[in-house]
């Protein structure tokens, strides 16, 4: 698992945070296994046991998320949108990607370029990668080639899962609340019963239970939203507030990449420069760990 504030990478070994990384500017980070995927100013920086190996990007700068596939291949997202993928010791940009009838419409409330803003992949090569905005667009082999899931998904995605024992199913929160799909994106059920907004960002799903979910939401993108954290035991159809040892509402956003379950079941939550940590499924919740940063992603 690692953690991210600006300019330090953490990795959480034997119950304890080691700095692994530091750099100005970090925008993006994943993990598997003992192998660590961090973008900043300096590029895509690799962490595994044969050291560190950094590679130039384009522009760095606009990197919204990156994403280590059960192949080994990193994925690279960024404005434009557009997806860099390395492979052995090359990253190159995929044109399948740049060649999608559907990138007319993707768009942003404030008139910029739209961006890549999560990924998640399934141990058999699928890949899902959200646009914000423009829905999710899918790849059955690896990023080699695209195409959007159905329209029936709310467009504004803000981060997309998936279940490594359940691949067939895809969760996505978005500006309209959780939408889960039992097909790969073919079709997509609405499931906001029981949050009281319906604007979400971050999505976690248990390791060991694809029905046990957790999901932020609030009154909007801006000024005081009335973050709150959710859960569910039956994959979305039902949400109930989380609050035993966390916040009842936060001022802000609980932000993409500011959920996750790790590997042992654990679930975590970032709110400002406190960790929070959960032992049942995202019940009740203590603070972990303090940073002298506010943590910005969590990734697990």
């Amino acid at each position: 698992m690692l953690i991210a504030t600006k300019h330090n990478v953490y990795r959480l070994a034997s119950d304890t945070f080691d700095q692994v990384y530091e750099n100005g500017g970090i925008r993006a980070i994943s993990t598997a296994g003992l192998t660590a995927a961090i973008v900043s100013g300096d590029g895509l920086t690799i962490l595994d046991d044969a050291g560190e190996r950094t590679f130039e990007l384009t522009d760095p700068a606009l990197v919204e998320a990156v994403d280590i596939l059960a192949n080994g291949s990193v994925l690279i997202g960024t404005e434009g949108p557009h997806i860099d993928r390395l492979t052995e010791d090359d990253v190159s940009r995929l044109t399948s990607f740049d060649e999608l009838d559907a990138r007319d419409g993707f768009y942003t409330p404030w008139g910029g370029p739209a961006a890549v803003r999560s990924f998640a992949h399934t141990p058999d090569g699928w890949v899902y990668a959200d646009i914000h905005v423009g829905s999710i667009m899918r790849s059955a082999d690896g990023g080699d080639s695209w195409e959007p899931v159905t329209p029936d998904l709310h467009d504004d995605v803000h981060q997309v899962a998936t279940h490594a024992a359940s691949p067939d199913t895809i969760y996505a929160n978005t500006a309209d609340a959780v939408y889960v799909s039992e097909n790969r994106g073919d079709s997509w059920e609405h499931r906001p019963e029981g949050l009281p907004y319906s604007y979400g960002r971050a999505i976690a799903v248990h390791p060991g239970d694809p029905d046990c979910l957790l999901a932020s939401v609030s009154r909007g993108p801006h000024n005081n939203v009335d973050g709150q954290l959710y859960r569910s035991d039956d994959r979305g159809r039902n949400w109930t507030h989380v609050t035993t040892g966390y916040l009842e509402s936060h001022t802000e956003n609980i932000d993409t990449f500011q959920v996750a379950f790790s590997q042992d079941g654990r679930a975590w939550s970032a709110i400002d420069s406190d960790l929070y940590v959960s032992e049942d499924r995202g019940k009740s919740w203590q603070i972990y760990w303090t940073t002298e940063e506010s943590i910005a992603l969590i990734a697990t």
